[in-house]
């Protein structure tokens, strides 16, 4: 791939360089689009599709253009949409200390060692992805362990779902309002206190460093855009507003960034596409934060609700009445009821038609019930879910069984259901919670641990690519018919396929006449899709080195 051209702006957030000028035409491969099941090729003009058809009907456009890219057999999709991010945080799990692949306490203490020895200069050191539940120890670092590991330095690491931490002594000094100091994770108040103080210590140029490296990583991928989802609770704004930038004055992936504060006049300011994204109204399972109807099954306690149904009512129909997105981080069912009684009253206030118009969205929504997926249905809201947090957490032994117990924990993530009552969905990663995995993530989803709640590939991959687009109420883009934005990804893949629809247990077809595109067999065990390039707004964001 060699179109070096530049990216479209069309909507707040996304890159902002003029549309490319050259006309490409690509041929000789696969072309995964609603407007032919058949096509094989593609001309990309000024940043948008032009035109999908057969290898036979691209010989009239062959002279016109000025690029001819031979696919070589290869498919070319619609580029992914991560619509939930933490771009930094992601970033510096990449280049720093990351812990999600450490197998027991002792390990994890070996690689902060490590760690410590390399980055003598920092501040403070930060790292994330810790998962006690997954350790033979089954308990999290003892501040004296972590003292000793660091050296006596400010170490901040969080777990792996980013709603409890483990610090130093030394960091916990420099934020006196902390008074915690024994070895239980910090949560809430604390929590949020301590991670303000530890990324305060990130300087400008580390931030950028990880902020290119998330997003070099995404395209690398096929993501061709990421929600972004900061707030004052999460980042900064020096952070959201750099990233934002970042992402117009180069190639990569568009950022769509939304900004979770019941200040609207601080999301309008920081140019959110909505008062959305994290806006806590619980914390997660894992930290035993995440609020329940019932205690947990290994705590005997409920988890924490941070807004109660009175405060969501105000900000959706304040949102709703600016022409904003409102949206709610809610995992637990009583958190989830609290979301949708607030939506209720706010739609109340301002009218249902007017609420479901706005497009606003729930972020995760894992314990829903039949009463709450009937409620988002009603309300017009989008579920913003990450099919991995089963993958990693899911099933008879997962951490999900031990906070829930087995019954409870195989309600978790109901798609099939979701999708069943006209649930718009959207998926993401919650990078650095989960990674960048888009096939595994749409994997996931279709094998989830559940099977109940198995959707088709075809559906999966929809949301995870026109799902995000949609979610940002752009219903003509994640798709590649004429006039669409040129987002795309080309991939080396093997045969391509149909499944059976409404088939729990996946069945393939590789007939042409079912007139439907075909997508890689995902079947667990087989190899995924690599992408050779990503390409958004006809410039290329990602080109895979030969050899």
């Amino acid at each position: 791939m060699t179109d070096r051209t530049a990216h479209s702006a069309d909507a707040a957030g996304a890159p902002a360089q003029p549309a490319p000028d050259r006309t490409v035409l690509l041929r000789g491969g696969e072309v995964h689009s609603p407007a032919d099941p058949f096509a094989t090729a593609m001309v990309v003009e000024r940043g948008h599709v032009a035109w999908v058809g057969s290898e036979g009907a691209a010989d009239a456009f062959a002279q016109g253009v000025d690029e001819v890219v031979d696919l070589d057999g290869a498919l070319v999709t619609p580029a992914f949409t991560d619509a939930h991010v933490h771009t930094t945080s992601a970033g510096l799990a990449l280049t720093g200390l990351d812990l999600t692949g450490a197998a027991s306490l002792e390990e994890a203490l070996r690689l902060v060692r490590e760690h410590a020895r390399r980055r003598p200069d920092d501040r403070v050191l930060l790292g994330h992805g810790w998962d006690a539940a997954r350790w033979p120890e089954r308990r999290a670092p003892r501040r004296e362990e972590l003292d000793e590991a660091a050296g006596g330095r400010p170490l901040y690491l969080s777990r792996v779902d980013v709603h409890s931490a483990v610090a130093t002594t030394a960091l916990l000094d420099l934020v006196p309002a902390v008074t915690a100091r024994g070895d239980e994770p910090l949560t809430r108040d604390d929590h949020h206190a301590v991670r303000r103080a530890a990324l305060a210590a990130v300087t400008p140029a580390q931030r950028a460093d990880a902020q290119r490296a998330a997003l070099d990583h995404a395209a690398s991928l096929g993501i061709g855009s990421v929600h972004e989802c900061g707030g004052p609770d999460i980042s900064s704004a020096e952070d959201f507003t750099g990233l934002l930038g970042l992402a117009r004055e180069r190639p990569g992936p568009r950022v769509f960034g939304y900004w979770a504060d019941r200040d609207l006049e601080q999301a309008k300011a920081l140019g959110a596409v909505g008062a959305a994204g994290d806006l806590f109204a619980d914390g997660a399972l894992g930290s035993h934060t995440a609020c329940l109807h019932s205690p947990y099954a290994d705590a005997g306690h409920t988890g924490t609700g941070y807004l109660d149904a009175a405060e969501i009512a105000a900000h959706v129909a304040a949102c709703t009445e600016a022409g904003l997105q409102a949206g709610f981080h809610a995992i637990g069912d009583a958190a989830l009821t609290a979301v949708v009684d607030g939506f209720r009253a706010a739609a109340d206030r301002v009218g249902l038609a007017r609420v479901r118009a706005a497009r606003h969205r729930v972020e995760h929504a894992e314990m829903m019930t039949p009463a709450t997926i009937a409620a988002f249905a009603e309300l017009g809201l989008t579920a913003s879910v990450q099919p991995a947090f089963d993958a990693a957490w899911g099933g008879e032994d997962g951490m999900y069984a031990d906070r829930l117990g087995a019954e409870r924990a195989r309600t978790l993530n109901p798609f099939a259901a979701l999708l069943k009552a006209g649930v718009p969905l959207a998926f993401g990663s919650d990078a650095p919670v989960t990674p960048f995995d888009p096939w595994g993530t749409v994997r996931a989803a279709a094998f989830h641990r559940t099977p109940e709640h198995r959707i088709s590939v075809r559906a999966a991959f929809t949301a995870h690519t026109r799902g995000g687009w949609r979610a940002l109420g752009r219903d003509g883009a994640g798709t590649l018919v004429p006039g669409a934005p040129a987002d795309y990804a080309v991939w080396r893949t093997g045969e391509l396929v149909v499944q059976a629809p409404d088939d729990r247990v996946a069945r393939w077809s590789t007939d042409p006449r079912s007139g439907t595109p075909g997508l890689p067999d995902l079947t667990p065990g087989r190899d995924l899709p690599v992408c050779l390039a990503t390409v958004v707004g006809g410039r290329e964001a990602f080109v895979r080195p030969q050899g």
